[in-house]
C-alpha cells in the first residue's frame, strides 16, 4: 500500500514526511520526503509542554492550542508532499515518556496530535497511538521503530546497529539470526539543544562548532558517568527531561559555553559506548542516523569511543533525514495488518504486540 509516515521526534525542530510503497513486511518504492521545521514559538511551546505535562490535564487550553498548531503543521507536511496515499502513520510529538517495566497497567506514555483533523483535511486513513498498548502490557513503549529498522536492512551484513540520534539516543541492534534488541542509550541532542540555546541563544550548536572550541570537563564526566541509567540492562528507555537534573547536579551548568557543548557530546558517546556492553555480539558496522550524524563534533567523539566503523546511514543508500518518518509508514502497514510492532528485545513487551489505532477512512 502507499503509505505516509510522519515523524516529530524529540529534537522538537519539525516534523519529517515520507513516501513509500510497502506492506509493513518489505518495501517496494521509496518515495520523495521532505522536512518541515517548526517556527520558532512552535518550538518554544513544544519546549515549554515538556517541563508541564506532568501536571497538566488533557483539556488544558495550552495543550488544545498547542495540539492544534502541531497537527496544522503536519497537515502541510502532507500537503506540500502532494502524493496520493492509502495510509498515514501519525506518531505525534511525544511530551511525557513515564513506562513502568514489567507492570501492566502503571506506565504512562503521552503523545499530542489530533488524528482525527489529520485523517479530515487530507481525505486519508490514519494510523496512530502506536505506543499505548505497549506501555498498558507494562513494555516501555519504545524505541518503536526497531522492527521498522529491520525491514528496511534486510539485506545488509549483520550483526549491525543502527544508531538514531535525536533529542534521545536509541539503538537498533539486528542478529545474524535477525533478533532484536533495542533501547534509548541516553541524551543526545536534547540537552545539547537546550545548551546552545540557553548560552548562546541559537537554536543548536550549528556544526559542531561550539563543542569544538571546548574541552571535556573530567569531573563532570566521571559524575555523569556514574548514572545508574547506563548500567541498566535494556529493556529500557528515556524521557526527553530524565537526565536534566543528572546534568545540574554534576555541575555542567557551571562550565562555559564551550566546556559544557564538548563535555554533552562527549558524555553521548561514551553513553552510547556503554550501550555497547549489552549487545549479544559485536556488529560489524554502525550505521548513524537522526540529526546527531551532522554534527561534527558529535561523530568524532563517536568514532573515537567505538571500536567498529562508524558511518552514516547515507552509506547504505538510505536517506537519514527520511528514516524515521519511513519507519512510521511501515509500522502504520503493519498496524493495518495486525501485524506485531513492539518485542520483548525492543520493549520488554511480554510477547510480541500488536498496537496502534486506525481513524478515518
Amino acid at each position: 500500500m502507499r503509505t505516509i509516515g510522519l515523524m516529530s521526534g524529540t529534537s522538537l525542530d519539525g516534523v519529517d514526511a515520507a513516501w513509500l510503497e510497502t506492506d509493513g513486511d518489505q518495501i517496494g518504492r521509496i518515495g520523495p520526503s521532505l522536512t518541515l521545521p517548526y517556527d520558532a514559538e512552535l518550538r518554544r511551546d513544544l519546549r515549554k509542554l515538556l517541563d508541564l505535562a506532568e501536571g497538566l490535564p488533557p483539556d488544558d487550553p495550552f495543550l488544545k492550542d498547542c495540539e492544534r498548531r502541531l497537527t496544522e503543521r503536519h497537515v502541510e507536511a502532507v500537503v506540500k508532499l502532494g502524493l496520493e496515499a492509502d495510509l498515514i502513520g501519525f506518531h505525534g510529538q511525544t511530551i511525557l515518556h513515564r513506562p513502568v517495566a514489567g507492570r501492566p497497567g502503571e506506565g504512562r506514555t503521552w503523545q499530542i496530535g489530533d488524528a482525527a483533523m489529520l485523517a479530515r483535511a487530507t481525505g486519508t486513513r490514519v494510523a496512530h497511538d502506536f505506543r499505548s498498548a505497549d506501555v498498558a502490557a507494562g513494555g516501555q513503549g519504545a524505541p518503536l521503530v526497531p522492527i521498522a529498522h529491520a525491514v528496511v536492512a534486510a539485506q545488509l551484513p549483520k550483526p549491525l546497529v543502527i544508531l538514531n540520534l535525536g533529542g534521545v539516543g536509541n539503538v537498533t541492534w539486528i542478529g545474524s539470526d535477525h533478533r532484536l534488541l533495542a533501547f534509548d542509550t541516553g541524551p543526545a541532542n536534547g540537552p545539547l539543544d537546550d545548551w546552545a540555546r540557553r548560552s548562546t541563544g541559537a537554536d543548536y550548536d550549528k556544526d559542531g562548532r561550539l563543542a569544538l572550541a571546548g574541552l571535556p570537563d573530567g569531573a563532570v564526566m566521571a559524575r555523569l558517568l556514574a548514572h545508574p541509567y547506563l548500567e541498566a540492562p535494556p529493556p529500557k528507555s528515556l524521557d526527553r527531561l530524565d537526565f536534566d537534573r543528572a546534568l545540574r547536579d554534576a555541575g555542567a551548568a557551571e562550565l562555559s559555553p564551550a566546556d559544557g557543548a564538548a563535555t554533552l557530546v562527549a558524555f553521548c558517546a561514551c553513553a552510547v559506548a556503554a550501550a555497547a556492553r549489552h549487545f549479544p555480539d559485536p556488529p560489524v558496522q554502525w550505521l548513524v542516523g537522526g540529526g546527531g550524524r551532522r554534527n561534527p563534533a558529535l561523530m568524532r567523539a563517536l568514532a573515537c569511543a567505538l571500536p567498529e566503523p562508524l558511518r552514516p546511514v547515507e552509506v547504505a543508500g538510505w536517506d537519514g533525514d527520511a528514516l524515521e518518518a519511513q519507519a512510521f509508514g511501515i509500522l502504520a502497514a503493519r498496524v493495518l495488518r495486525g501485524l506485531p510492532l513492539t518485542y520483548p528485545g525492543t520493549t520488554g513487551a511480554p510477547q510480541p504486540l500488536t498496537g496502534g489505532r486506525l481513524t478515518g477512512g
